[in-house]
């Protein structure tokens, strides 16, 4: 027993390797994947939110196009990814239609991940989505992808989504249950390693004398994904996913090695923004704002009377109350010149004022930490 209770962590980033989800003939294993749909249908029915990152375009669109993995140039690969991707989604979606759930492609790079821009922009679009009840699939854009920006292998893509998304946690399904002391395919002393609490470079060490499934990740990315994970307040599962019911083994105490979050993402997320040396500009807020701010709601426009200094949507701003004092600082929802436009308007005044719609704050309760305030 692994003492880990699925129950406890709601919004959950679910990784699907190469390996579980290709049979061997290289076309997707459908009985494993509606599985999979019915475990999610059942986590949705008990309240969580699920995202899956997903491996397996390059090998469909492999076996469709008649391409040597081994072989092949970046540019094949990349054809295989544009012609796999459809049939991969595809069997996604008809898995999870069976069970009544919607599915969304959606397909991300390093740089959305890495760039505050766009990572605001992709984050808002995956928590639309888990607004809507739709399970997003996603795998990395490997159509656009070059050698030397691309991850690689989806197991740090999913720690980097989970991240994004402030997930609670990052399951890793795969084809060994865990990680062993050393490789238990050709050590037969190996031990089984139940639970980490913090990923030191024996860990590191550990994982990688270790194999893991047959993907372009191993064991020892893993690992990689659990550090990025964990250090955002989301802990992580390597499982078992060689049965036909993956969540649901774990889910009823299904052998696995669980690395442990120190604290929860949120708090993660703010002790970043309060450690963050660059801070852009100002947003110098009344009275209101601040009393709203220290109940826990977003800021407003409203609340808004200066904005001072240049930033871009995404850059961390100063919160400064009427006396000049910093309260606290956030990710801004806006630059600086639209934000000079929105300061002290009303909602319904947004899109008289931008010419378009816009969004509804200035800087997102998620996005903020306030100082002397454990909100």
């Amino acid at each position: 027993m692994s003492g880990f209770v699925l129950s406890e962590f709601p919004r959950l980033v679910i990784k699907v390797g190469s390996s579980l989800l290709i049979d061997d003939d290289g076309h997707v294993h459908r009985r494993w994947l509606e599985g999979l749909a019915e475990d999610i249908s059942i986590l949705q029915g008990n309240g969580h939110e699920v995202l899956i990152v997903s491996s397996g375009a390059i090998a469909i669109g492999s076996t469709v196009l008649n391409i040597n993995k081994r072989r092949a140039r970046l540019e094949d690969l990349q054809a295989a990814a544009a012609a796999g991707q459809v049939q991969l989604v595809y069997a996604y979606q008809e898995a999870l239609r069976l069970n009544g759930i919607l599915a969304a492609q959606v397909l991300l790079t390093p740089e959305d991940t890495e760039n505050r821009r766009r990572f605001l922009n992709a984050r808002g679009t995956l928590e639309k989505l888990l607004e809507h009840s739709v399970v997003p699939i996603i795998n990395e854009n490997d159509t656009v992808a070059t050698e030397e920006i691309r991850y690689g292998d989806n197991d740090r893509l999913a720690a980097r989504v989970a991240q994004m998304v402030m997930a609670d946690a990052l399951i890793l399904l795969s084809d060994v249950d865990g990680l062993y002391t050393a490789d238990p395919r050709s050590e037969a002393t190996a031990e089984h390693i139940p639970e980490i609490r913090k990923i030191t470079d024996e860990v590191q060490s550990i994982a990688g004398e270790t194999r893991s499934d047959i993907g372009s990740g191993g064991m020892a990315t893993k690992v990689q994904a659990a550090r990025i994970a964990t250090h955002a307040g989301c802990s992580t599962v390597i499982a078992s996913g060689a049965t036909d019911r993956a969540l649901q083994a774990l889910a009823t105490g299904g052998t696995c090695t669980v690395f442990r979050a120190e604290g929860t993402p949120a708090a993660a997320r703010k002790q970043w923004l309060a450690g963050v040396l660059e801070v852009c500009g100002e947003l110098k807020l009344d009275d209101g704002a601040v009393n709203a701010l220290n109940d826990g709601k977003s800021l407003l426009p409203v609340g808004v009377v200066q904005v001072v200094g240049r930033f871009e949507r995404g850059d961390v701003v100063a919160l400064v109350d009427a006396a000049g004092n910093t309260v606290g600082r956030g990710l801004a929802e806006y630059s600086a010149e639209e934000a000079g436009l929105l300061a002290g308007c009303r909602s319904a005044e947004i899109e008289a004022r931008l010419g378009y719609r816009g969004r509804s704050v200035m800087v997102h309760r998620d996005e903020l930490v306030l100082f002397g305030n454990d909100r």
